[in-house]
């Protein structure tokens, strides 16, 4: 039986948000959330036919939840949840993963049900403890862990890290047959059908999502899909659009004969690492995401979890290595460390990192070994001595921008020689100014030399600013940041140019020896500015291999009245 409920947002009737109710298997329930009108996804994705955000409820001799949903479902999600189960039989929510859309109820749902056990991975435990700032019972998990909710509702756990955050695992129920995956596998596509029942209608936005969220990642989705194999599979119930049920070898196919073809077609870094083991996880997460703002596929390997033909595999045909420092008491950890040490080539760039784990092996002896071999470094060795910060993360997530800039070296400059050069003369011959673009989010400060700037609007004061993907500050100029604009004067601008030209290694002082004061959005501004402005980025469009940024100037100041900003003329397009 399907129960369906309605509430309008009161500021935007237009937007229609629905909620859908409906047994998929005995003793398991579907909560969908139906967001009929959103036509953007993480920013800057668009959509055709808006989106779901689906929560499951399984009841045995003890009840568990599914994820939960997106925070503008608060009042129709809790209400129809109350409905179905009193929150104080909750005995467990499981946590496939903690982006918002999926996480976003679970502050309200423990203010209910503070006797509920979180049930998630290890890095999954690690982000809500962030995100929530508030004490909550809980069970880490790995993957092949099981947890028996009684009357045959044995849930086995299934690690798919990196689809498409370090946090995802998938959750079978052996009684039922099925596989719930939050974003794997899903799309964005609203209806009221609650399967798959029309193909044709899905595929383009399954492909879009495909290539949208797990494409980056096609190695994990390989191991993912490889992991299973085991379980019969009857039904899959994803996070986002129609169950799928009726053509789930066909769904799962797609997602092979893709990922099969990215996977050959394209480089790729293998992170070793000990999952489990200090802040591995969470290092990994911000070396990963590094690495895929320059497009390179992550192939993440648990050195306490894997076999020797595997590892030698991967080192022979890998682009770059990261090696995280494993515990020295590790059982069988010599041969696979020897085996990384033999089937490494002069050919790959190395990074290593320790984890922080109190008992890492030590990071430099093995260091030399690889230097040794003719690896070249992509990064300087990362010693983890304290509970990582949002400064160490932004070090290591620009340690893998490197290491993937390293990796793409070759393509990328064949990419800037096949332009066409009469295209190429004429777009270099489009004049632009000059300006230090500089942040500050928490105890992360960035800066990046800019010029592809235009006036977007008059009210509110905008801006655009195009943003390559690969660039350190990306991270920082997301919907609701803020930062600073200096414009840099004609005639006084060399010594500032040529210092913020300079490459920066991972977690450097970009501002050493440059005068600033405080912004009142708490971000640099520079001293010897022409003019500065205060910036709020409203929304991010992907244009190829850069993001436009369009934001609203809140404040503004010109130093010199009479002075003239500099002008930056070019004579090829690919440069700056």
């Amino acid at each position: 039986m399907v129960s369906l409920a309605t509430l309008e947002l009161a500021s935007a009737p237009a937007h229609r948000l629905t909620l859908q109710t409906a047994a998929i298997a005995p003793d398991s329930t579907a909560i969908r959330c139906l967001d009929w009108d959103r036509d953007r996804f993480d920013i800057e994705f668009e959509l055709q036919n808006g989106t779901t955000y689906n929560s499951f409820l399984i009841r045995g001799e003890k009840t568990a939840l599914i994820d939960t949903s997106h925070g503008k479902f608060k009042d129709l999600y809790l209400a129809e949840l109350q409905a179905l189960v009193n929150p104080a039989e909750i005995d467990y929510l499981i946590v496939n993963h903690t982006e918002p859309d999926h996480s976003g109820l679970i502050g309200n749902l423990l203010a209910l049900a503070p006797q509920i056990t979180v049930v998630a991975s290890k890095v999954a435990i690690q982000f809500l403890q962030n995100q929530l700032h508030r004490p909550f019972g809980f069970q880490m998990v790995k993957s092949g862990d099981r947890l028996d909710l009684g009357n045959g509702h044995e849930l086995t756990f299934i690690s798919a890290p990196n689809l498409h955050w370090p946090d995802t695992m998938l959750t079978y129920d052996g009684s039922t047959g099925v596989l719930y995956t939050c974003d794997v596998f899903g799309l964005h596509y609203c209806d009221d059908s609650l399967y798959d029942e029309m193909p044709t209608l899905l595929e383009a936005d399954f492909q879009l999502y495909y290539d949208c969220l797990m494409g980056p990642n096609a190695r994990s989705v390989l191991a993912a899909l490889k992991r299973i194999e085991p379980f019969a599979i009857g039904q899959i119930a994803t996070g986002h659009g129609p169950l799928l049920r009726h053509h789930i070898a066909d769904w799962t196919g797609r997602y092979r004969t893709w990922s099969e073809a990215q996977a050959q077609a394209e480089p790729f870094v293998a992170i070793f690492y000990a999952g489990e083991y200090g802040h591995s996880d969470r290092i990994v997460h911000a070396l990963g995401q590094g690495l895929l703002k320059t497009a390179t596929a992550v192939e993440l390997v648990d050195l306490l979890d894997t076999d020797i033909p595997a590892v030698r595999e991967l080192v022979s045909t890998a682009a770059g290595l990261v090696l995280g420092m494993p515990p020295q008491t590790a059982p069988g950890l010599e041969p696979i460390l020897s085996t990384i040490l033999a089937a490494a080539h002069p050919k790959q760039a190395i990074g290593l990192f320790e984890t922080g784990g109190g008992q890492d092996e030590p990071i430099f002896p093995l260091r030399n070994r690889f230097q040794e071999l003719g690896l070249e470094s992509a990064f300087e060795p990362i010693l983890i001595k304290a509970t990582p910060t949002e400064a160490t993360d932004k070090l290591c997530e620009e340690a893998g921008t490197d290491l993937g800039q390293w990796v793409n070296r070759d393509r990328t400059q064949k990419q800037g020689q096949s332009h066409n050069s009469g295209l190429d003369q004429a777009l270099g011959r489009l004049s632009t100014g000059l300006y230090i673009l500089t942040a500050r989010k928490g105890d992360v400060t960035s800066a990046m030399l800019a010029s592809w700037v235009i006036q977007a609007s008059t009210e509110p004061p905008g801006i655009a600013i195009a943003v390559a993907k690969d660039r350190a500050i990306e991270s920082l100029l997301h919907w609701g940041d803020t930062f600073v604009l200096n414009v840099l004067e004609e005639g006084n601008y060399q010594r500032l140019m040529k210092h913020f030209l300079k490459r920066f290694p991972p977690g450097g002082d970009r501002f050493e020896g440059v005068a600033t004061y405080a912004a009142t959005n708490g971000s640099p501004i520079l001293a010897e500015a022409l003019a500065y402005l205060e910036c709020t980025v409203n929304h991010r469009m992907e244009a190829a291999d850069h993001w436009m940024i369009y934001c609203t100037a809140k404040t503004g100041r010109v130093a010199k009245p009479n002075g003239l900003t500099a002008v930056h003329h070019r004579k090829a397009s690919n440069h700056y």
